[in-house]
């Protein structure tokens, strides 16, 4: 591509113009100075070509109205993830004071931090309340402002989410109960924990089933999509992933925790505990929306423990109280209680290798610049 031509003014290196010695002097500028890189070096000249970049974005604005499914246009109705997300971490330090603050909590300060950041709070859960429940209900005003049905639902969807979120608020010291006993339940189940501050500080299982608690409140209260935008977090944060709907009693424990996945009509009793990679899910969903409000998980009772890779499916599929799955057993019918399940060991083969085998490798590693170290 040919250079571009300029009179009278030369191009820095940085593609700045400057003033030059000889008036009128015609300079050759590379065709790349115009578009420069983070690192200051020059960018491919299509990158500066507008109109390319034109037509490419009005082929995207024609999807998003091809297919209305993945774009959100003319609605303020939507509640804000990151809001959500942030209402997640504060709600973290109000229910464990002391631990995830950059400030120091003291008995001196504590009552006034509190009180500000449970009117925060509040007004953060109220905004994303109200915004899921006028996104179910479809409720924009500012595209029908004629219709009074639909702004006198918009109005009941604000009540409504005023209710919620002080019902929810009202929760919230039972909430700490059932918290400070899944940190005990954690601490005593693992040997490695020297310290309940451990489990809370360190423990993904304890952070997925905090999130759960509080995500679980606004389920059942009806306000699924900020539900869901909160466990989801807690999911790509922990590799754990528990379904606001499902019911979970006391005393509850996630060891290690990755891959755990928990379906929306599991039900856990107290006491529970299970390890890394456990499914509690549904025995099929080919039916798809069909089986929609209908039990799909299991039902975990009292005092049960589940071992790693174990997998346990259907609505229908009951594990007794104080019975023990073992890992990596596929479970699609129920267990009576105190019974234990766990697969067959497999059989193990043990095989010396041939001698000349050994000799060559220990040869090998005599060569090797470590083996002549030794």
């Amino acid at each position: 591509m040919a250079g571009r031509v300029f009179s009278g003014r030369r191009t820095s290196r940085d593609g700045i113009g400057g003033d030059t010695s000889e008036a009128g002097a015609s300079i050759i500028v590379s065709p790349y100075a115009a578009v420069m890189s983070i690192e200051g070096r020059p960018m491919p000249p299509h990158f500066d070509d507008e109109q390319r970049l034109e037509t490419l974005a009005d082929r995207l604005v024609d999807s998003y109205y091809a297919d209305p499914r993945t774009q959100h246009l003319d609605s303020t109705f939507l509640p804000n993830r990151q809001k959500a997300i942030e209402a997640v971490d504060l709600l973290r330090m109000l229910l464990f004071p002391g631990f995830f603050e950059q400030e120091r909590l003291t008995s001196a300060n504590i009552g006034p931090l509190t009180r500000n950041r449970v009117r925060q709070i509040r007004d953060l859960l109220y905004d994303q309340a109200r915004q899921s429940l006028r996104h179910a209900a479809n409720c924009d005003v500012r595209g029908v402002s004629g219709d009074q049905t639909q702004r006198e639902a918009c109005e009941r969807c604000d009540e409504q989410a005023a209710h919620i979120v002080d019902a929810f608020l009202e929760r919230l010291p039972e909430t700490r109960r059932l918290l400070a006993l899944d940190v005990q339940a954690a601490f005593e189940g693992d040997p490695a924990a020297v310290h309940t501050d451990e489990v809370i500080f360190c423990y993904p299982g304890l952070t997925a089933v905090f999130v759960y608690r509080i995500a679980h409140e606004f389920y059942r209260m009806g306000v699924p999509l900020l539900a869901r935008l909160m466990s989801e977090y807690a999911h790509s944060t922990t590799g754990i992933e528990i379904h606001p709907g499902a019911k979970i009693g006391e005393s509850f424990f996630i060891d290690h925790g990755a891959g755990v996945v928990i379906g929306e009509t599991t039900v856990i009793g107290n006491r529970v505990k299970i390890y890394q990679g456990v499914t509690l899910g549904a025995l099929s969903t080919k039916g798809g929306q069909a089986w929609r409000g209908r039990k799909r998980h299991p039902t975990i009772e009292d005092d049960v423990t589940i071992y790693g890779g174990a997998i346990i499916l259907g609505g229908d599929t009951i594990i007794g109280r104080g019975s023990t799955i073992g890992g990596s057993v596929f479970l699609t019918s129920s267990v009576p209680p105190h019974h234990t399940v766990g697969m067959k060991p497999p059989e193990l083969r043990l095989q010396a290798r041939p001698q000349k085998a050994v000799e060559r490798d220990e040869a090998l590693r005599r060569q090797s610049p470590a083996g002549a170290a030794e």
